[in-house]
Parts: structure tokens; sequence; C-alpha cells
């Protein structure tokens, strides 16, 4: 490359920061009006979304696009990222009016172990729109979380609670049913496991692997082709990156994320190792009092309960709530200490706590079960995708 063609390329680039400036700030006055229709709706029983208002958002783009020689594919990607981070927006808008008791321009939170672990990425990802400043706080266990949460020594504990690739984290349901915390957010956080080391080196050079035991489950398809690695179990992920960036060995590596990785200066020697490709887990967030759910929002209750050994009292459970429309996204059962053969059921449905239909439904079940506790009613933080007619793209 001569002088001429490097001078040009610079020209270039800063044509291109220029732009990236510009549009950074388009799409902050972008926000900034939808936070005005937020606003707008404040005092309204109007729901944040309008989904075919979205879609005929989205053909408009495309067209439009179109015509300035723009993707279909990727307008609609960029766009639909926009409309869920404006609905997320709004949620935390009305939220605020809704609970004016909780203020959250710093909060406390607990998660399971130090910066890096997924759980760490959470409880940022979650708090990035509703809170200035994070006190972070590290745990080693679970039951340590909602410790932590139960004495006020934080506001809040960020829990996983299910992953599409390993299921339910059973030990996080069962402190559940002796905890007086309630369920007060949920949020997904992608699972994005990577191989990394501290140092460049070689997947053959590999001896020896540190992980939480989830990765190591969801990667089992990847560890299986494998031979001669040693297994190393790490009280969560952020320990086991600690682990091999202290090492600083060319033969030991440990599942992670990249993301989380750069945090101790690892880097990704193999990407996508989960046995899933979209490898996914919903995190829940615990406080010590429940808190409203705004009517324009969609909202989740959490409760349990247990029916006792009768044939059929959990059909008649789940027939109360189809008698009255409630959808049950989430069924899960588990033991409950010290009575043999006896189960306690945790059950997720979409409503709110406070509608007429919930309320009947909680009094019915009330009169049916054995006993029975709501864990928590809090807004669906997961924003599915405006989809567009294959047609329009």
């Amino acid at each position: 490359m001569n002088v001429e063609q490097e001078l040009d390329l610079n020209v270039i680039r800063e044509q291109i920061t220029d732009t990236d400036q510009q549009l950074l700030e388009l799409f902050a006055k972008r926000r900034a009006l939808t936070l005005n229709v937020a606003k707008s709706k404040a005092h309204q029983v109007r729901p944040v979304r309008d989904q075919q208002r979205e879609q005929e958002l989205l053909i408009r783009l495309i067209n439009n696009g179109k015509k300035l020689g723009l993707d279909a594919h990727y307008v609609t990607s960029v766009f639909q990222t926009i409309i869920e981070d404006s609905v997320l927006n709004q949620q935390a808008f009305l939220q605020t009016l809704t609970n004016p008791n909780i203020q959250m321009p710093m909060v406390s939170v607990a998660f399971l172990g130090n910066k890096g672990s997924y759980s760490y990425l959470a409880s940022h990802r979650y708090f990035s729109r509703r809170a200035e400043n994070i006190i972070e706080s590290g745990c080693q266990s679970f039951a340590e979380i909602m410790q932590l949460v139960e004495a006020g020594h934080v506001d809040y504990g960020m829990l996983p609670i299910e992953n599409t690739s390993s299921g339910s984290i059973n030990e996080v349901y069962d402190l559940l049913q002796h905890t007086n915390l309630a369920i007060v957010g949920e949020i997904t956080q992608p699972i994005e496991h990577c191989l990394l080391t501290a140092v460049n080196t070689r997947l053959e050079n590999i001896q020896t692997i540190y992980a939480h035991g989830q990765p190591f489950t969801q990667c089992s398809n990847f560890l299986d082709k494998q031979h001669d690695m040693r297994i190393e179990y790490c009280d969560s992920t952020a320990d086991a990156m600690a682990k091999v960036f202290e090492l600083q060995d060319e033969t030991v590596a440990v599942i992670g994320s990249e993301e989380g990785g750069h945090l101790y200066q690892l880097h990704a020697l193999e990407k996508s190792i989960a046995n899933q490709d979209e490898n996914h887990s919903r995190f829940i967030l615990v406080a010590r009092k429940p808190i409203d759910v705004a009517e324009q929002i969609p909202a989740k209750t959490t409760f349990i309960l247990a029916t006792g050994q009768k044939p059929g009292a959990l059909v008649e459970c789940l027939l109360i709530l189809k008698d009255k429309g409630i959808n049950m996204c989430k069924l899960e059962s588990r033991p409950i200490q010290g009575r043999p053969w006896e189960e306690m059921f945790y059950i997720d449905v979409e409503a709110n706590y406070k509608t007429m239909a919930m309320q009947e439904a909680i009094a019915e079940l009330t009169e049916l079960t054995k006993f029975i506790k709501v864990l928590g009613c809090y807004p669906i933080e997961h924003i599915s995708p405006t989809s567009v007619p294959s047609s329009e793209i």
C-alpha cells in the first residue's frame, strides 16, 4: 500500500467514525422519543407492545431500505434489536412509576462467582437500564446468595433457574421452598461457551479443563471428542477463569464466555462448543419484598403448591388455570424434604397477580391444595422478535 492509498484509507475511516457518531446520536434521540411514548401510556391501560404496528413498521423500513440498497435481513435484524430496546426501556420506566418506593440510582446484587461469571453478566445486563451503579457481591453458592438478601446485606440476588441445554437447576428450586424472598424479575442470558486460554496454544496441547459443573454438562459433546483431558470442577465460571489466568500454562483451559474471558485477559481457543447452537439460561431476581407490575406490561406469576397423594389432584389444579384462561408456561416438581414420595410443584403462569382471573385462581387453588405460596409477580423480560412475512423479505 503506497502513501496516497494509506491517506485515502484514513479519510474513509474518519468518515466512518463520524457516521457512527451520528448513528449513536440518532439512536439516543429515538430512545428518548420512545420514552415519551411510555409517558403517554402511563395513565392508560394500553399494552406497551403493538405487534401489528411493529410489523407494519418493519415492512415499511424493509421497503425503504431496498431503495437504498440495503438487504432486508440486515434491516430486519437491526430494527428488531431497536424495537426490543424500546420495549424494555418503556417497561422499566412504567415499573418505576408503579413502584415509586423502589429507586435505583445504586443497587447491590449478589450472584454466583466473581467478575466474568454468567451470573455476573446477567446481573449487569439486567440493571444496565435500571441503575447507574452496581455494588457487586460474588458468592460461592446459591444458598449464600439468598442468605445475603434475606439478611439485608444486599438488595437483590441473581439466580439461574433453568437452561435450554441442561434443564432446570434443582438446587435453586429446592432453596425457593424455604425462603421468604420474592421473585421480582427475570432475564434470559445467551450462553456462548468457548474454550479459553491465558496463553497462545493449540487444542492438542490442552491437558486440563477448568469449569463449573453446568458448562461441563452443556458442552459434553465437545468434551467427549477430546482425549486425555482432565476435568477440574470449580465453584463458578469466574473462579475457573481466574485459576487459568493465574497458571499462565499452555496445557490448561477454561470453559466460559468470551465476554467474561476478556475480564481475565483470556482469549478464545475454540468458540461455540455447547451441545446446542441456541443455548440460553433463564435467571430470576429475588428481593426481600414483592413488587407490583404495571398493567400495561406482560407479567408472570410464580407459585408453589403441594397437592398431597390424591389421584388426579394436580390435574384438578391445572384445570382451574385452564378454566380461567391462564396460560401455564412452566411446571417443575421437586421432592419435599422429610416427606417421602410427596412433591412440591413450581408453576409459572403468564398472568399479572393483580388480575381478577389470577386472584380467583389462587383462591380456588387454596381450597384444593394442602399448601400454596406465591413466590412473586414480575415483568416478562423476554421480547419475542416481531415476525415479518417471508414475502416481504
